[in-house]
């Protein structure tokens, strides 16, 4: 996306009398289009086990049944990911297994 020098509103393409341009819908500014423009970003995404920290806070425990091993002991971490009407998101860690899982 590019924008305006000037106003900064959203520039669109438009095909004017000597080429192809940006050409902004707020004010008189046009840029010729010169060369191909493409932009691409990665986006990495956190997995639930780096998300609950769990291992740098060994002191929060919940009695709460592993659906994997069946042991009964897990760590815990809140965290508010919806919106803010929304409950927060629970995230356990097994204590004996490891298993990561979430209960909204």
């Amino acid at each position: 996306m590019l924008f305006c020098p000037n106003c900064a509103n959203l520039l669109v393409t438009g095909i004017r009398d000597t080429g192809q341009k940006w050409a902004c819908n707020s004010c008189p500014y046009e840029f010729p289009i010169t060369k191909q423009h493409t932009a691409r970003t990665r986006i990495k995404t956190k997995e639930p086990d780096v998300m609950l920290g769990a291992e740098s806070r060994q002191g929060e425990t919940m009695e709460i049944p592993c659906p994997k091993c069946e042991h009964d002991k897990a760590f815990f971490n809140q965290m508010q990911i919806r919106s803010a009407d929304e409950p927060m998101t629970t995230f356990y860690k097994c204590i004996n297994c490891g298993h990561v899982w979430k209960s909204d």
